[in-house]
């Protein structure tokens, strides 16, 4: 009972973000709830540690190094100022800021790029007397869409890429077609919610960005190219090359380790962790198994592939994409599990302000610089794109059989 219960409640509070009157968000809920399994028990300290993917907690890790280093070396900054550079209309910028978010949540965390571009699109969007928000929602939607297409994107794919041990290159082939066609149709739909409300008159906003360092940046870039060509390969394990780039970008003589540990998401760190510990324990206790059989009894079965789409979906905007994947990657056995995991919890995490880290990021850093980003608001563009993206996503799989 111990462990069901402690279960329920960690649940619960993922879904609603905390408990009433105390001071835990989910990360909190999370360690409180691995604690209670432990002090209580029903877990030992040697299962705890063997329930733990290393794998994964070492790949996402590494891929944070990597990360940080682009940030510190001043990458990000560079290339969004470059876009400001000139008089593009404002639909020809949201291109740009789209595909720039694209293209690097697909090779490095998209919480990470989020934190640092922010800024920097507001600052732009203020010296032009553009509106802000609809650069702000094309920045996190395109964030979530574009890690969607491969297994380094963002936490939940390198679970998904880990647990399921699925090559690096073939699932990029696939999921490249739905998140090009996903991306298109969100530009769409920004761009007609907001065609006639570009301008925005604000004062000019300022902001202190890391500045660029040629030869810092050149590191992670050649860095990240070696660490990708290996993933492609697959010559060696994602975990050990990540570990192993993460060690030599850690080596440098300029830029200190504690600046590089600074920019680790230690919290989403600690989130993998303990929710490994209490899927774990449920896993062990046999409940799991009789809650899919369960389900199955009710003809919800989730080794067809609609019913795992459609329960990802629903996971992920309840509990969070990473639990929801957690969960479900140990209660199915379809064969393009993968696949399904991978697009429907990426996509989904767009319906909602709080449906992604990268959404919350966005809104938190435009904040802090008056600029107000409402759940209302993201929901009205959130919405249709992620009804469509999702559509587009299910259709391909289906195409693909």
């Amino acid at each position: 009972m111990l462990i069901l219960g402690t279960f329920v409640l960690v649940y619960i509070g993922m879904i609603f973000g905390g408990f009433r009157g105390l001071a835990l968000d989910r990360t909190g809920i999370v360690l409180l709830g691995t604690i209670v399994l432990m002090a209580g028990g029903a877990v030992s300290p040697d299962r705890a540690w063997a329930s733990v993917d290393v794998g994964t907690m070492a790949l996402l890790f590494g891929l944070m190094v990597v990360s940080a280093q682009f940030r510190l070396g001043g990458f990000y900054t560079l290339v969004s100022q470059r876009m400001a550079r000139g008089e593009s209309s404002p639909k020809v910028f949201l291109v740009q800021v789209m595909g720039l978010s694209a293209m690097l949540s697909a090779l490095l965390a998209n919480d990470i790029f989020c934190l640092a571009v922010t800024p920097v699109v507001i600052e732009i969007c203020s010296r032009r007397r553009m509106n802000p928000i609809p650069f702000l929602l094309a920045l996190a939607c395109s964030a979530n869409i574009g890690s969607a297409a491969t297994l380094i994107g963002n936490p939940q794919n390198m679970l998904i890429g880990q647990g399921l041990a699925l090559p690096f290159g073939g699932y990029t082939l696939r999921a490249l077609v739905p998140t090009l066609l996903s991306l298109v149709a969100c530009g769409w739909i920004i761009a007609r919610q907001f065609d006639g409300r570009w301008s925005f008159d604000t004062p000019p906003i300022e902001v202190e960005t890391p500045s660029f360092d040629a030869r810092q940046s050149f590191k992670g870039g050649i860095v990240l190219t070696a660490l990708v060509v290996v993933f492609v390969g697959g010559w060696i394990p994602r975990e050990v090359a990540a570990l192993a780039a993460a060690g030599v970008l850690l080596l440098s003589r300029r830029m200190a380790s504690p600046k590089f540990l600074g920019l680790v998401d230690w919290n989403l760190l600690i989130l993998f962790f303990g929710l490994f510990v209490i899927n774990g324990a449920l896993e062990d206790s046999g409940l799991l198994a009789r809650g899919v059989g369960y389900l199955q009894s009710v003809g919800v079965d989730l080794a067809h592939g609609g019913w795992l789409f459609a329960a990802t979906v629903l996971l992920s905007n309840t509990v969070s994409n990473v639990p929801a994947v957690m969960l479900l990657i140990k209660s199915t056995s379809h064969p393009d599990a993968g696949m399904i995991l991978a697009m429907a919890s990426t996509l989904a995490g767009n319906l909602i302000l709080v449906g992604s880290i990268a959404n919350i990021i966005v809104a938190e850093q435009s904040a802090k610089l008056g600029i107000e980003l409402s759940a209302r608001e993201h929901a009205r563009t959130g919405i249709p794109v992620t009804c469509v993206t999702l559509a587009i996503a299910g259709l391909w799989m289906f195409l693909l059989g």
